[in-house]
């Protein structure tokens, strides 16, 4: 299972795009679609996922102060997933970070929250346009 796979387990979405590794998921997917349905059924989007009341509800839970809005590390707290630097460059990598922002950790927090923010809407996260610019 892929980094970017435990944030979307962990807000309730699954993706077979978001972990091309496990064709498990992508045959089970598959054998959903019936024989006799049409092509274009099996790229159907994804159901929307209310992310930011499931965000919101957890951030209200927690004792600690996590601005999960603007910060990656907060992000992955609030999701109780590891927020090292080691775990932080390894989706960074994941998601295809630029080399030149791999070497600033404050770049790259920048960008690998942006981005993370961006996939999950692609998932079918219901992300703000104000969060993903």
């Amino acid at each position: 299972m892929g980094f970017f796979s435990k944030i979307l387990n962990k807000l309730g979405m699954g993706s077979a795009e978001a972990a091309p590794a496990d064709s498990t998921a992508a045959q089970a997917q598959a054998a959903e679609v019936p024989a006799t349905a049409p092509a274009s059924a099996s790229v159907q989007p994804v159901s929307q996922v209310d992310v930011m009341a499931k965000l919101e509800q957890q951030a209200a839970a927690n004792p600690q102060k996590l601005n999960w809005k603007t910060s990656i590390v907060d992000l992955l707290k609030l999701l109780d997933i590891d927020s090292s630097l080691a775990a932080r460059k390894e989706l960074a990598a994941e998601l295809g970070c630029p080399a030149e922002l791999m070497g600033d950790s404050a770049q790259m927090n920048m960008w690998l929250h942006k981005e993370v923010l961006k996939k999950i809407a692609a998932n079918g996260g219901n992300i703000p346009a104000e969060l993903l610019n």
